[in-house]
């Protein structure tokens, strides 16, 4: 009776622990979509409804516990830098982004119907990784037809229709982010007038080998999957990376592009590279 009574305590004080083990929620940015090429503050200043809508999404995802960066104070602050260039007010976007704080960031776009019926908005919200700029929810928000002209008061009403279920699934992607790690895909090419192969004997083993004996040791987890390989490409069509390194500190795509390029500096390979999004492209020289 009393190794009952012991367990049952036990299986208590597990289950009690476990429930007050506390989520790790991200910090979400709020911002305009726009199309390319398009200076984002342009966005900001010809439109005054985007400010307003944005402010009702901040709004709906501070009701419901998130913390949330305000995407106007990082643009009035860059703004503020009267040095840039054409290019960097081309690039305001990703350098807003990269310099947020933010975890993720949801870019926002509205579309407002005048109607007899009655006038609605439809809000599109993208939420999307600040590390990788991988994809990690969409939603479209309708207002319904109403007969006021307040496009926030729409915007608004068909924002707090699906807050739970957008929030929900950013926050499922996310524990799924701090518990595996960020997905990447990292796609390693031979130039065309390179005297290199990926089956070349590099040492006791060829190349292609000792690519994957590297990303098996650096992919967090060891979570990683080779989609082919040739003599000419590798493709990994998912590597996982760390949220944080040992320090501490965050981990992105950039980090693991500088390790992979050191790699090949061992190897006494050059290559060039570039990354987009959450793909990493390795040309061997």
């Amino acid at each position: 009776m009393k190794k009952i009574i012991f367990f049952l305590l036990a299986l208590v004080a597990t289950v009690a622990k476990a429930q007050n083990v506390s989520t790790v929620q991200p910090k979400i940015m709020v911002m305009p979509y726009v199309a390319e090429g398009v200076d984002i503050r342009q966005t900001i200043e010809t439109d005054p409804n985007i400010r307003i809508v944005l402010s009702k999404i901040r709004e709906a995802f501070d009701k419901r516990g998130f913390t949330t960066i305000d995407f106007e104070t990082k643009l009035k602050a860059q703004s503020a830098n009267n040095a840039l260039s054409d290019n960097a007010q081309t690039n305001r976007r990703s350098m807003i982004i990269q310099s947020s704080g933010a975890d993720i960031y949801v870019e926002t776009e509205y579309i407002y119907t005048p109607s007899q019926a009655g006038n609605s908005v439809k809000v599109l919200m993208k939420a999307c990784d600040v590390s990788t700029g991988g994809a990690l929810a969409s939603k479209d928000a309708f207002s319904g037809q109403f007969y006021t002209e307040d496009v926030g008061r729409l915007a608004g009403a068909a924002v707090e229709k699906v807050a739970d279920e957008f929030l929900n699934v950013i926050q499922t992607k996310f524990d799924d982010i701090v518990e595996n790690g960020r997905s990447i895909s990292l796609d390693i090419k031979i130039d065309e007038s390179s005297t290199h192969s990926l089956h070349e004997e590099m040492g006791e083993s060829e190349l292609v080998d000792q690519i994957e004996d590297w990303v098996a040791d650096h992919a967090y987890k060891n979570n990683y999957h080779i989609q082919g390989s040739t003599e000419v490409e590798m493709i990994f069509d998912e590597i996982r990376i760390p949220l944080k390194d040992e320090n501490g500190r965050n981990y992105n795509i950039n980090q693991f592009d500088r390790e992979v390029r050191q790699l090949f500096r061992k190897l006494g390979i050059k290559v060039s590279h570039v990354s987009k999004n959450n793909t990493l492209v390795i040309t061997i020289k």
